[in-house]
């Protein structure tokens, strides 16, 4: 079976094309600022902008005509709703011209499914992205959310704070970079309230303290991930507890960070756990776990009326009853 995913939550616009269980080819375009955060009607007009060409891209990588798809799975939960929209217009254009079955998929779980590729049976995932930060795990039909954060997601407080920087969209890779610079610890605000997490104290003081200007930049960088990752691997290692997991698994574009990935690995050794983390290609928004997870409901009964399809833009994790498992 040759499944078509579609991405369009947030910044990127993806194609992938999954046959089976192999990836024909995974292709992702993303809307950039050189300053400023992500504007949503503006990444809309990328998405609209970019598919077509990438949809051409994805069948000549892949080596297939567009007659040989079966089956199309679009992101359509949770997300900035301009940018769903194209996706789900462009995946519901497509499934009406090739007469095949639509698959609408939450993004968040397809995070979680992915991780499947990488061995991981039974975790617990960390799941870091810009506007989600979650511990989640299955237990009785569900993707249960164990704690999460009370206020912004990591990504987008990292962003937010690269904007102050002067750093444009996306600003992760650009802090990671600055961080390994950093050679001194500052103090910050470390919020942890049971198992959910919150960063807006955290993003108020680095601010002050960059407007300060006493403060070296590569300092703040270095700090700002050492007291935020400490914090994730805090209640994700004790939602393991809880749940009594032997396993971690990584999600989402944070997890990206070779720090964040470093801290998860220790805390799993030191309990004698396993930590697994895909290939960032599918750590970022990526059509691949789209298509992934897509594949999987279908074989399950899972399929929705093109005319009917639609989005859900504030649907949560633990909103979706899991009937594929």
């Amino acid at each position: 079976m040759i499944t078509l995913g579609i991405e369009s939550t947030a910044h990127t616009f993806g194609v992938a094309i999954l046959k089976d269980k192999k990836f024909l080819c995974n292709l992702r375009d993303m809307y950039t600022t050189k300053s400023g955060g992500i504007i949503p009607s503006d990444a809309a007009k990328h998405h609209e902008q970019v598919a077509d060409d990438m949809y051409e891209t994805a069948l000549e990588k892949a080596g297939i005509s567009e007659k040989n798809i079966n089956l199309i799975a679009y992101s359509n939960a949770p997300g900035l709703a301009p940018c769903l929209l194209r996706g789900r217009d462009f995946a519901k254009k497509l499934a009406k011209k090739l007469r095949v079955p639509l698959v609408p998929v939450n993004h968040c779980i397809a995070h979680l499914e992915i991780g499947e590729i990488t061995g991981a049976k039974d975790p617990v995932l960390l799941y870091c992205s810009g506007a989600n930060t979650q511990i989640i795990a299955y237990a009785a039909g569900k993707y249960r959310i164990f704690g999460e954060t009370l206020d912004t997601g990591v990504g987008n407080f990292i962003d937010t704070f690269a904007r102050y920087a002067g750093i444009g969209f996306p600003g992760g890779k650009e802090i990671e970079k600055l961080a390994l610079q950093g050679k001194k610890l500052i103090e910050l605000p470390y919020t942890v309230k049971g198992m959910d997490v919150a960063f807006a104290g955290m993003l108020t003081n680095l601010r002050q303290k960059l407007e300060s200007k006493k403060y070296n930049l590569n300092d703040l960088c270095f700090s700002l991930q050492e007291y935020a990752f400490a914090m994730l691997i805090e209640v994700a290692e004790r939602a393991m507890a809880h749940l009594g997991k032997k396993e971690l698994l990584l999600g989402g574009g944070v997890v990206c960070n070779k720090r964040l990935q470093e801290m998860a690995s220790i805390m799993c050794k030191e309990r004698k756990a396993r930590c697994f983390v895909p290939e960032n290609e599918f750590l970022v928004d990526n059509a691949g776990m789209i298509a992934w997870l897509g594949a999987k409901m279908f074989k399950s009964g899972i399929q929705v009326d093109p005319e009917k399809s639609d989005i859900n833009a504030s649907q949560r994790t633990d909103d979706v009853n899991v009937t594929w498992k």
